[in-house]
Formats: C-alpha cells, sequence, structure tokens
C-alpha cells in the first residue's frame, strides 16, 4: 500500500511501495527509499524532491475534503 500525506505549510509524503518518473517515463533511482518527500512550493533546488525550503514561508493549511462526482459524459 501506498500512502500519500499532503503536509500543512510543506511537501507531498509518499510513503510505500511506489515508482516516480519524469514526462519521458525514465525513472528517478529512488536508491531503495520507501519514503520520500515532493516540493510543493516551487522553491527546491532538488524538484521534484523537497529540501525544506518551503520553511522561507510557503503557507497552505492540508485539510482534507470531498471532490464533486465524476463527470461521467
Amino acid at each position: 500500500m501506498t500512502k500519500i500525506t499532503i503536509n500543512t505549510n510543506g511537501s507531498v509524503k509518499i510513503d510505500g511501495d511506489f515508482e516516480i518518473v519524469d514526462m519521458q517515463g525514465t525513472a528517478y533511482g529512488l536508491q531503495g527509499r520507501t519514503i520520500v518527500s515532493l516540493c510543493r512550493c516551487g522553491l527546491s533546488k532538488n524538484k521534484p524532491f523537497c529540501d525544506g525550503s518551503h520553511k522561507e514561508g510557503f503557507e497552505h493549511e492540508s485539510k482534507a475534503f470531498d471532490l464533486p462526482p465524476k463527470k461521467t459524459s
């Protein structure tokens, strides 16, 4: 199982069995990691991975909500 956590004022944490690929389908070398954090603020110098740059002032309160019903047509 893979768990994705949207952190308040921070990154997206991915925990479990997963693969991350670029637009060409090439996998990032995760070196066996089962937990990584992806940048949400756009400030990381190690994108798509988080390097803690969000501490410079990125703010977003993470609260779960329901999406509207899926469109069927």
